[in-house]
């Protein structure tokens, strides 16, 4: 008799993030005055608007029953317009897939595009996600090191240096999570010109495309290197922008080939996203922005703080988040140290500690490809931001 679990489901590890706010909340309802750094989702309810759409959306028949599996028509036509008008990408209605989350859409893209022993360029950090749906095709991931004296973007020689003969897709995303790093148009200009040139797919993730600060701004390769748009698969979701990550709604953006075998492959697994949730999210893309300008505002202000209370502390280095709402300090200049009574090695045992001694949950680097930094979500009130950072800094003094 073999194993009970295939060997490829078997090494499927959970996720991370996932996993770390559900201990936290798990604490806090045992009334532990926990507070949780983990969660990669907004502390704001999703716009009235929206929901109202939802509401309108439950009382139609029409929803009741199966609809096409790569999408609503009408979604789609508003998804392809709502690209133009925010990254500058043409598209048609084709070329859009939309799927149960942004999750999906990463499943899907690499399964589309990826057979065994196929590799994929991954710079890291990288959210725990995509190592998982690129091994689940049999295809492997290719860690391409970033640091942070270098604001945790990669180079076109630092991608060549990692290209082999069975580089088949470069995985990229600005802004990052988890470290919140952007790229210039000219960077992002020259990693796509380097992809061109040796052929490469090229699948972008642009999901937190309005959380951007500063004078930092958004591009998207294929808007910046036309000549990539044929080999390139574009991912995205309502679930950052507007709040929405309860609703489970995604999308890819591709190639009519691409998008037809996805779609084929999703009418398998899972056929069509709920359709209430695709009505609200006709209304979330075709409204306006003013709510996310709101809530971009105060993850503005709750970032600044967070930057400068990490900053503060001895031994703690931390590039300034530019855009989603993460920031990603090292911690290797305070590892080594025993605290609490407790020696601190790695940022797994960071993490352990603080939310034992601390009632702090964040997550450890370890669960973005490498140890030595972590994460925290600025996504939450600022009273609590405060006051969890403010019990690291005490932690750590």
């Amino acid at each position: 008799m073999g194993p009970r679990i295939s060997d490829r489901v078997g090494a499927i590890n959970e996720s991370a993030t996932l996993a770390i706010t559900a201990k936290a909340k798990a604490l806090k309802a045992a009334g532990e005055p926990v507070i949780g750094f983990g969660a990669g989702e907004p502390d704001f309810a999703t716009p009235a608007h929206i929901v109202e759409a939802a509401v309108a959306a439950c009382t139609d028949p029409a929803n009741h029953k199966y609809t096409p599996a790569a999408g609503l028509p009408e979604l789609r036509e508003a998804l392809a317009a709502k690209t133009l008008r925010d990254s500058g990408f043409v598209c048609e209605p084709a070329n859009v897939l939309v799927t149960n989350g942004g999750k999906q859409a990463v499943a899907n893209a690499f399964a589309v595009l990826c057979d065994p022993g196929d590799e994929v360029l991954v710079p890291t950090p990288y959210w725990t996600t995509y190592p998982e749906a690129i091994g689940l095709t049999g295809a492997v991931t290719v860690p391409v090191m970033t640091t942070v004296d270098k604001g945790f973007r990669t180079s076109v020689e630092d991608l060549e240096a990692a290209r082999t003969d069975k580089t088949k897709v470069l995985l990229f995303v600005s802004p990052s999570n988890p470290t919140g790093a952007m790229y210039t148009r000219d960077e992002i200009e020259a990693i796509g010109r380097w992809a061109a040139e040796h052929d490469l797919w090229v699948v972008t993730d642009e999901i937190y495309e309005h959380l951007v600060y500063g004078d930092n701004e958004h591009h998207s390769m294929p808007v910046v290197v036309p000549e990539l748009a044929d080999k390139t698969v574009i991912l995205n979701g309502v679930a950052k922008t507007y709040a929405m990550t309860g609703w489970r709604v995604g999308w890819m953006i591709g190639p009519t080939d691409v998008v037809k075998a996805a779609a084929n492959l999703q009418s398998h697994v899972t056929s069509n996203v709920n359709n209430v949730a695709q009505r609200a999210t006709i209304a979330a893309v075709s409204g306006s922005l003013d709510a996310v300008a709101a809530m971009r505002e105060a993850f503005d202000r709750r970032r600044q703080t967070m930057y400068a209370m990490l900053s503060s502390i001895d031994g703690v280095v931390i590039a300034e988040p530019q855009g989603a709402f993460y920031a990603y300090p090292s911690f290797e200049g305070v590892l080594g140290r025993a605290i609490g009574g407790t020696t601190i090695d790695t940022t797994l045992d960071l993490a352990a500690a603080l939310l034992e001694q601390a009632n702090v949950a964040i997550v450890p680097g370890e669960a973005f490809g490498v140890g030595g930094a972590a994460r925290l979500s600025f996504a939450l009130g600022d009273d609590d931001l405060g006051e969890g950072v403010q019990r690291i800094v005490d932690f750590l003094a």
